[in-house]
């Protein structure tokens, strides 16, 4: 449920500042040309020592000097290390966890109490598991309405006048992403935040991870375009071990230039925040010495294709209070979802250094969902974690298909699967225990759903089946009659739909007289579009618990999910790749149907969400990947959501820089051909460490014997396997020894 927006609430709907009319004494774009600036005063005091001022770019370089800051690996068995002194729960707080586990608890016991009358009588011990299997459903389902319900007790947080010194480095970590459509989104933020005076204490921070040569040339190309007219320094850093995964790379990023920054905040390459949100954020964190971590609520811009849209639309109006809801309850207790959150990075080095779980993946190795677990290492030391759901010019992008989100989930379900293994570590909190709790039931729930429906089919087969044995015992003088109350199931029924819809009713109520309303033209056209979006969610949702069933059964079989680039502009799948995907819920749906149309027809009108689900699971799977219905859906005004009808001003700039930071398609094979953008490559390379191992040279050693054998460039390219690649386009002297073959 929306509240009443304060006069920092909204920021989606702001004009920007003009980018031109910069206050004098800011940086520039001359800053890369080797500007000083003078020394902060006031600076928020700093728990460990600081270099006193931000230099900018100095001759080009790709990264600053460094200034490390000590991350020691973290014991999940020993002791937390220093930090403040926990609070106790203020009464809103206390209140709202009353209402959220104090209300679903009692709804899983009534549940629970219900169900055992709808099976009166001698319970068989398949009764026993349905009973089991639907109180852990009807009680999953009640916490989220609970939840939603302990939001009335959320109060938003205030940000203070001063806005504070402290000094921010914006990282964004990048795995063979759209270096152009990435940078973008920094480029617009950049010019945000020097609009809201912090071009003098700002700078963004590229993390690569990239392996592939094309990939990581167009991100060097992509950044030195950028850094000619950024108002903030720029710096990149491209590794070359991948350990650790993203956790990892951050964790090098704060082991060697942290001390240089008071504070970080944290972007996926699809996600950016309004200059505003991330200046009230630092000014929250600068006033609260406690403070460690601020998470805001992204909201999902950019959807095209129709599956993109309903999950864009269901989080706009259904997600602000979901998030109340959680922040009402997590107090300083929050969590951290990896993204779109500034974190103090003194109290983050000190408690978040990442050990690699023990045996082998998937349940071993490097942390997947390492944000949970940063989350609760930092309240562990006693640090605030605090959600803050009035912060809304956050955002990022989804998953534009069906597919594209399973391959995504599989991750997150391994990552999640891992915290069973870390959920009891020693001084963790209990709210820090639920939040784990919440991310593994998240994807359980699939598995435990699909064994209620095949418990409860077994359970209607044997009652049509099987001959009832009436006397069970020899000396019986009274028959065992087998007892079911269907009215009550009904209601059971009935009451599980309400804890589901009443929570999006009020939402779409609520909507009245505020933006959603008037971006769908009215309450019928968002009404609607609600209406669209449940009934495609429904048919969804049988096919995303085959799916997530058969995730969690490959990672307990020990199947590893390995780390692939993310998907942000899909397109429809050929028929032979969703008939590939699809062929097995079909399967399911039609022979599911015509058991039942022979054992008890009657059951087919509950089941028939199910089995529509599963039969027509290719057809949706093939036209919600459609970004043609889809922008036919939005002229129409369906699923229309107000940042479509208002792009945030930072999107809408996003959009003009990315033309500008667009690079050459096949950008590596262009610079043997192009000195200019060779030279603009090379400047971003890192320079090679004087005493490497002979075992890591070996592709470049191998690569330069075979460039002096070729006769071109292109033989030479031929003549070279994808670690010799990687070789050649991350060392100038290799590049310059190429470049001079002929083409």
């Amino acid at each position: 449920m929306e509240r009443e927006r304060p006069a920092s609430d909204d920021l989606a709907g702001s004009a920007a500042a003009p980018l031109s009319h910069m206050e004098p004494g800011t940086r520039g774009a001359d800053a890369h040309a080797g500007r000083t600036v003078q020394p902060v005063v006031g600076m928020e005091p700093a728990r460990g020592l600081r270099p006193p001022a931000l230099p900018v770019h100095a001759d080009g370089a790709p990264t600053p000097p460094e200034a490390p800051l000590a991350m020691p690996v973290q014991d999940f068995r020993g002791p937390p290390p220093p930090g403040p002194t926990p609070q106790r729960a203020v009464r809103e707080v206390v209140l709202a966890r009353v209402i959220a586990f104090g209300g679903s608890a009692l709804i899983t016991a009534l549940g629970f109490w219900q169900m055992l009358l709808v099976l009166n009588g001698q319970l068989q011990p398949l009764q026993y598991v349905l009973l089991v299997l639907f109180s852990i459903t009807f009680g999953w389902v009640g916490f989220s309405f609970c939840s939603v319900v302990a939001g009335l007790c959320a109060k938003p947080p205030r940000t203070p006048a001063d806005p504070g010194h402290a000094r921010v480095a914006i990282v964004m970590p990048v795995y063979h992403e759209d270096a152009s459509l990435s940078l973008s989104l920094l480029s617009a933020l950049a010019d945000e935040l020097a609009a809201e005076g912090m071009a003098d204490r700002a700078e963004i921070f590229i993390l690569s991870d990239s392996r592939n040569p094309d990939d990581f040339v167009a991100e060097t190309l992509a950044v030195a375009q950028m850094r000619q007219t950024c108002p903030i320094p720029v710096w990149y850093r491209r590794r070359t071990d991948n350990s650790g995964r993203k956790a990892g790379n951050v964790a090098e990023f704060v082991r060697r230039w942290g001390g240089r920054y008071d504070q970080m905040v944290v972007l996926d390459a699809d996600s950016v925040m309004s200059g505003r949100v991330i200046a009230e954020m630092s000014a929250r964190m600068a006033a609260d010495p406690d403070l460690a971590l601020v998470q805001t609520i992204p909201v999902l811009v950019g959807g095209q294709t129709i599956y993109a849209r309903v999950v864009q639309f269901a989080s706009r109006v259904y997600g602000p209070a979901v998030g109340r809801g959680v922040a009402a309850w997590s107090g300083d207790n929050g969590n951290f979802w990896g993204h779109n959150a500034m974190i103090r990075l003194d109290a983050f080095a000190s408690c978040c250094g990442l050990p690699d779980l023990p045996g082998k993946p998937p349940f071993g190795g490097t942390v997947m969902s390492h944000d949970f677990v940063e989350a609760a290492l930092l309240r562990r030391a006693g640090w605030k974690v605090r959600l803050d759901w009035d912060l809304r010019a956050s955002y990022e992008g989804c998953p534009p298909t069906l597919l594209d989100m399973a391959v995504r989930e599989r991750r997150w379900a391994q990552g999640n699967l891992q915290h069973l293994g870390v959920i009891g570590a020693k001084g963790f909190t209990a709210i820090s225990r639920v939040h784990f709790a919440i991310g593994v039931l998240s994807f359980v729930m699939s598995p435990i759903w699909l064994a209620m429906i095949v418990v409860g089919l077994a359970l209607t087969a044997h009652a049509i089946l099987v001959t009832p044995e009436y006397f069970p015992q020899t000396y019986q003088i009274f028959p065992s009659w087998p007892t079911f109350d269907p009215t009550r199931m009904k209601w059971l029924f009935i009451a599980a739909g309400c804890l589901l819809l009443l929570p999006k009713v009020v939402a779409v109520l609520r909507a009245r007289g505020r933006p959603l309303e008037a971006a769908s033209g009215g309450m019928g056209w968002l009404s609607l579009s609600a209406l669209f979006e449940f009934v495609l969610s429904t048919l969804i949702a049988p096919v995303a618990m085959l799916i997530q069933s058969r995730q969690i059964f490959d990672i307990l079989r020990g199947r590893n999910s390995g780390w692939e680039s993310q998907v942000r502009k899909g397109a429809m799948p050929p028929w032979d790749v969703v008939w590939s995907r699809h062929w097995v819920h079909v399967l399911w749906g039609i022979v599911i149907t015509a058991v039942i149309s022979y054992l008890s027809p009657g059951q087919l009108i509950w089941l028939a969400p199910i089995l529509l689900g599963l039969i027509l699971s290719p057809l949706v799977s093939r036209f919600t990947a459609s970004s043609v219905l889809g922008r036919s859906a939005r002229m129409a005004g369906l699923l229309v959501t107000p940042e479509e009808r208002r792009t945030p001003p930072v999107v809408t700039a996003a959009i003009a820089h990315a033309r500008q930071l667009r690079t050459p398609d096949r950008a590596a094979e262009r610079l043997g051909s192009d000195p200019a953008l060779r030279a603009r490559h090379v400047a971003l390379l890192p320079p090679a460490p004087p005493d490497a191992p002979v075992a890591t040279r070996l592709p470049a050693i191998a690569a330069g014997a075979k460039i002096a054998v070729a006769s071109s460039r292109v033989e030479a390219l031929a003549f070279l396997d994808q670690p010799e690649r990687r070789a050649l386009f991350s060392d100038a002297e290799l590049l310059a020894q190429w470049a001079a073959l002929p083409r």
